[in-house]
Protein backbone atom coordinates (compact mmCIF):
# COMPACT_ATOMS: atom_id res chain seq x y z
CA UNK A 1 0.00 0.00 0.00
CA UNK A 2 1.34 3.11 -1.03
CA UNK A 3 1.49 6.00 2.04
CA UNK A 4 -1.55 8.09 1.11
CA UNK A 5 -3.46 5.03 0.53
CA UNK A 6 -2.14 3.60 3.55
CA UNK A 7 -3.32 7.19 5.79
CA UNK A 8 -6.63 7.29 4.03
CA UNK A 9 -7.15 3.71 5.03
CA UNK A 10 -6.46 4.18 8.69
CA UNK A 11 -8.68 7.70 8.58
CA UNK A 12 -11.30 6.07 6.94
CA UNK A 13 -11.20 2.78 9.78
CA UNK A 14 -10.80 5.48 12.10
CA UNK A 15 -14.09 7.47 10.84
CA UNK A 16 -15.82 4.11 10.57
CA UNK A 17 -15.07 3.35 13.91
CA UNK A 18 -17.11 6.19 15.30
CA UNK A 19 -19.73 5.18 12.62
CA UNK A 20 -20.05 1.58 14.15
CA UNK A 21 -20.48 3.25 17.44
CA UNK A 22 -23.44 5.27 16.02
CA UNK A 23 -24.94 2.10 14.25
CA UNK A 24 -24.72 -0.09 17.33
CA UNK A 25 -26.29 2.42 19.85
CA UNK A 26 -29.08 3.40 17.19
CA UNK A 27 -29.44 -0.27 16.84
CA UNK A 28 -30.00 -0.78 20.28
CA UNK A 29 -32.51 2.05 20.73
CA UNK A 30 -34.55 1.53 17.45
CA UNK A 31 -34.93 -2.66 17.95
CA UNK A 32 -36.69 -1.88 21.33
CA UNK A 33 -39.65 -0.20 19.33
CA UNK A 34 -39.56 -1.64 15.92
CA UNK A 35 -38.57 -4.75 13.78
CA UNK A 36 -34.83 -5.87 13.87
CA UNK A 37 -34.30 -5.26 10.07
CA UNK A 38 -36.12 -2.26 9.68
CA UNK A 39 -33.98 -0.77 13.02
CA UNK A 40 -30.54 -2.47 11.38
CA UNK A 41 -31.85 -0.08 7.89
CA UNK A 42 -32.22 2.76 10.30
CA UNK A 43 -29.44 2.44 11.99
CA UNK A 44 -26.97 1.80 9.24
CA UNK A 45 -28.40 4.70 7.09
CA UNK A 46 -27.67 7.22 10.55
CA UNK A 47 -24.07 5.63 10.14
CA UNK A 48 -23.63 6.06 6.60
CA UNK A 49 -24.73 9.83 6.73
CA UNK A 50 -22.02 10.00 9.66
CA UNK A 51 -18.90 8.24 8.24
CA UNK A 52 -19.67 10.45 4.82
CA UNK A 53 -19.31 13.78 6.97
CA UNK A 54 -16.10 12.47 8.14
CA UNK A 55 -14.75 11.42 4.99
CA UNK A 56 -15.47 14.46 3.41
CA UNK A 57 -13.64 16.33 5.67
CA UNK A 58 -11.11 13.96 7.12
CA UNK A 59 -10.44 10.78 4.87
CA UNK A 60 -10.43 12.64 1.55
CA UNK A 61 -10.19 16.06 2.16
CA UNK A 62 -7.94 16.58 -0.49
CA UNK A 63 -10.17 15.16 -3.02
CA UNK A 64 -13.51 17.02 -2.36
CA UNK A 65 -15.08 20.38 -4.06
CA UNK A 66 -16.32 22.79 -1.24
CA UNK A 67 -19.27 23.53 -3.76
CA UNK A 68 -22.71 22.26 -2.82
CA UNK A 69 -23.08 20.52 -6.09
CA UNK A 70 -19.68 18.53 -5.54
CA UNK A 71 -20.88 17.18 -2.47
CA UNK A 72 -24.82 16.78 -3.08
CA UNK A 73 -22.99 14.44 -6.15
CA UNK A 74 -20.48 12.83 -3.66
CA UNK A 75 -23.34 11.92 -1.14
CA UNK A 76 -25.35 10.84 -4.01
CA UNK A 77 -22.82 8.51 -5.26
CA UNK A 78 -21.61 7.26 -1.47
CA UNK A 79 -25.17 6.53 -0.76
CA UNK A 80 -25.25 4.24 -3.86
CA UNK A 81 -21.73 2.74 -3.26
CA UNK A 82 -21.34 2.91 0.41
CA UNK A 83 -24.72 2.96 1.58
CA UNK A 84 -26.26 0.16 -0.90
CA UNK A 85 -23.19 -2.41 0.48
CA UNK A 86 -23.99 -1.11 4.30
CA UNK A 87 -27.57 -1.74 4.13
CA UNK A 88 -27.85 -4.54 1.43
CA UNK A 89 -24.90 -6.12 2.99
CA UNK A 90 -25.99 -5.58 6.68
CA UNK A 91 -28.99 -6.74 6.02
CA UNK A 92 -28.23 -9.80 4.51
CA UNK A 93 -26.34 -10.85 6.77
CA UNK A 94 -28.12 -9.88 9.63
CA UNK A 95 -30.85 -12.03 8.40
CA UNK A 96 -28.61 -15.15 8.00
CA UNK A 97 -26.12 -14.43 11.67
CA UNK A 98 -29.61 -12.98 13.62
CA UNK A 99 -32.87 -14.33 12.34
CA UNK A 100 -30.84 -17.49 11.22
CA UNK A 101 -28.22 -18.84 12.88
CA UNK A 102 -29.61 -16.96 16.73
CA UNK A 103 -26.66 -14.48 17.16
CA UNK A 104 -27.04 -11.78 19.74
CA UNK A 105 -28.52 -8.38 17.35
CA UNK A 106 -24.81 -6.39 18.58
CA UNK A 107 -22.44 -9.44 17.75
CA UNK A 108 -24.32 -10.09 14.57
CA UNK A 109 -23.84 -6.45 13.62
CA UNK A 110 -20.68 -6.12 14.44
CA UNK A 111 -19.49 -8.72 11.76
CA UNK A 112 -21.55 -7.25 9.15
CA UNK A 113 -19.97 -4.31 9.75
CA UNK A 114 -16.11 -5.85 9.16
CA UNK A 115 -17.39 -8.00 6.32
CA UNK A 116 -18.87 -4.67 4.77
CA UNK A 117 -16.00 -2.08 5.35
CA UNK A 118 -13.96 -3.19 3.13
CA UNK A 119 -15.63 -3.08 -0.15
CA UNK A 120 -16.33 0.70 1.33
CA UNK A 121 -12.99 1.26 1.56
CA UNK A 122 -12.52 0.34 -2.51
CA UNK A 123 -15.82 1.81 -3.28
CA UNK A 124 -15.36 4.98 -1.94
CA UNK A 125 -11.66 5.53 -3.44
CA UNK A 126 -12.46 4.60 -6.77
CA UNK A 127 -15.81 5.83 -7.40
CA UNK A 128 -16.87 8.11 -4.85
CA UNK A 129 -14.03 10.41 -3.74
CA UNK A 130 -11.85 9.13 -7.48
CA UNK A 131 -8.84 11.05 -7.82
CA UNK A 132 -9.03 13.37 -10.26
CA UNK A 133 -7.48 12.41 -13.70
CA UNK A 134 -4.35 13.93 -14.51
CA UNK A 135 -4.25 16.53 -17.55
CA UNK A 136 -0.98 17.00 -19.36
CA UNK A 137 -0.65 20.14 -21.29
CA UNK A 138 1.62 18.78 -23.57
CA UNK A 139 -1.25 16.14 -24.88
CA UNK A 140 -3.27 18.78 -25.53
CA UNK A 141 -0.39 20.71 -27.41
CA UNK A 142 0.26 17.66 -29.37
CA UNK A 143 -3.55 17.55 -30.71
CA UNK A 144 -3.25 20.59 -32.12
CA UNK A 145 0.20 19.99 -33.91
Amino acid sequence: MRGGLLARWLKFNAAGALGVLVQLLALAVLARHMNYLAATALAVEMAVLHNFAWHERLTWRERTQHSTRGVWRRLVRFHLANGTISILGNLLLMRWLAGGLGWPLVAANGLSILICSTLNFAAAEIYVFAAPKPTYPEDRERLFI
